[in-house]
């Protein structure tokens, strides 16, 4: 056996609340990699209710990479939230009309920070919210709860409000090694073959038999 097939929506029988959901997304602006799941009793299929303010004229991008764990009402704010903040008022007038419409922003003026991207093995717990722009690293941890307003490096687990790095999960050599054998790309028959490696933490052994 070579694991659940990546392209069935609900892996677990008779469990549907928890959903690969790059077989759900329509959004061309949300790109999501194999085994990504994401878990919710409400309606696990419908992800897409979780990216708000995400605009198709202003084309930022929500990119999550594979085998990715989304807990219940995980959040992104996308760049379509962002009001301009160079003036005294931040009030949007623009968007009623009705006359208002000429203080429309000029291309620029409102804050733009780009993709949000998620990189591969990450857990993201129960509510989190993620803003607009934030990359977070391979085999990172987001604690429930927390509000990520800056970028999370590989391997750390962060918390709180604004978030802050609580501590790496393995020293710095160990963590070189895991990126460069991105376990997550190889191919699936050569995961399940080492499975009991990849949930381990011994990344010596795993690397000793990437190198096989």
């Amino acid at each position: 056996m070579n694991g659940p097939d990546p392209q069935n929506k609900h892996p677990m029988i008779g469990f549907p609340q928890v959903c690969y959901i790059k077989n759900t997304v329509n959004n061309p602006n949300i790109i999501i990699g194999d085994y990504t799941y994401y878990d919710d009793p409400v309606d696990a299929e419908n992800f897409e209710r979780n990216v708000l303010y995400h605009f198709p004229f202003i084309g930022d991008k929500l990119i999550i990479g594979k085998f990715c764990a989304i807990a219940r009402d995980v959040k992104f704010i996308m760049n379509g939230a962002n009001h301009k903040t160079s003036g005294i008022s931040t009030y949007p007038f623009q968007i009623f009309g009705s006359g208002w419409e000429k203080v429309m922003p000029e291309p620029g003026d409102l804050p733009y920070k780009g993709d949000t991207v998620i990189g591969n093995d990450v857990w993201i717990g129960f509510e989190a919210l993620i803003m607009p722009g934030v990359k977070v690293g391979n085999g990172a941890i987001i604690a429930a709860r927390s509000v990520v307003t800056a970028d999370v490096p590989a391997w750390s687990v962060v918390g709180g409000n604004p978030a802050r790095v609580i501590h790496s999960r393995f020293p710095a050599d160990s963590i070189k090694t895991l990126e460069r054998l991105a376990w997550w790309d190889w191919p699936v028959e050569k995961i399940s073959r080492h499975l009991p490696l990849i949930v381990s933490g011994d990344v010596a052994a795993l690397a000793a038999v990437a190198e096989q």
